[in-house]
């Protein structure tokens, strides 16, 4: 019996599973958004076969192709493992935003970009009766948040203009940052300094500061939140550096590495 035709389908089938497994190592590597270009090299395929794999995909919804940008994302057929994702971060994070809000008296969170959005995943709350405060579950806008800018600040350019593209840009506060140039050099402020300010843009009496948590697989970041009477500009940078220091800790706690 020839099995010359067993043995080519055999080689073809491994191949095609070790494309995939490369295509599912990409997307873990690569939640928030990841190009056709990024799926043609980690599989070695034109871009032409290289999409119909993630046609495939997106039918089985493990992915999903952003109109505008072109760009694809982690889809909802992950969602159950998104969530144990989720899970695991805030149980590592929770301790960290309880420590800083004994330091600091205010309300430290936990948020990951969702879709177009920042989700808020958890939340600490100040012991004041007078805070500044979201709900778990609550999503904001990345134009005018801490933890939005943040989120943004370690995205690709085009990944934030696809992302506000969609969203747009409202008016908040009067010091809501509307212009995308303005907004886009906020970001770069942002990268520079390591860390994001929301000055009244969302909330006409409250400020924000927020740092990513680069590195860890998933687009987050933590901030704190106060009324602005009680957190000045003056106090931005020692609670920046605070968040800063937490957040090389808790990345080098998720990620096993060390300096």
């Amino acid at each position: 019996m020839d099995q010359s035709g067993d043995s080519r389908d055999n080689a073809y089938s491994i191949r095609a599973v070790q494309r995939v497994c490369n295509i599912l190592d990409l997307i873990q590597e690569s939640p928030d958004s990841f190009s056709l270009n990024q799926v043609a090299e980690v599989t070695q395929l034109p871009k032409s076969s290289a999409y119909r794999y993630m046609a495939t995909l997106e039918s089985r919804r493990y992915i999903m192709r952003d109109p505008i940008s072109g760009l694809f994302r982690i889809g909802p057929a992950f969602l159950p493992l998104q969530s144990r994702q989720l899970s695991v971060l805030a149980d590592r994070v929770r301790p960290h935003l309880i420590r800083l809000r004994d330091e600091f008296r205010e309300t430290f969170n936990l948020g990951i970009l969702d879709g177009y959005r920042v989700s808020y995943v958890d939340i600490v709350e100040s012991p004041h009766s007078v805070r500044l405060a979201a709900r778990s579950g609550d999503r904001d806008q990345l134009h005018c948040t801490a933890l939005g800018k943040a989120i943004a600040s370690s995205l690709d350019e085009e990944r934030v203009r696809a992302i506000l593209a969609v969203e747009g840009m409202p008016r908040r506060t009067p010091a809501t940052i509307t212009d995308l140039t303005a907004y886009l050099g906020e970001l770069e402020n942002a990268r520079e300094q390591g860390y994001a300010v929301d000055d009244c843009e969302n909330e006409t009496d409250g400020r924000c500061i927020a740092v990513p948590l680069s590195g860890i697989g998933l687009p987050a970041a933590i901030s704190l939140s106060a009324p602005a009477i009680r957190l000045t500009m003056d106090d931005v940078p020692n609670a920046a550096q605070a968040l800063a220091d937490t957040a090389d800790l808790l990345v080098r706690d998720i990620t096993g590495t060390s300096d």
